[in-house]
């Protein structure tokens, strides 16, 4: 099995965390990835949406099935 390299984040994160920053400090920063990724995902669902046309009808259609 060969070695997986490092992605630009998991370094990035790396580097943060040789800092040793304080507790708070890092719930912070995890709360903000988490805030950042799900505006993400939620821009592109909004994407998905318009480009599919998919209607509001269509959702609730769908969390009832």
């Amino acid at each position: 099995m060969q070695p997986q390299k490092l992605n630009a984040l998991q370094l990035e994160l790396l580097n943060m965390y040789s800092f040793q920053p304080k507790e708070e400090d890092l719930l912070a920063i995890k709360k903000m990835m988490a805030e950042y990724f799900s505006d993400k995902l939620q821009s592109n669902i909004q994407k998905a949406i318009e480009q599919k046309g998919i209607t509001e009808a269509d959702l609730d259609s769908w969390v009832n099935e």
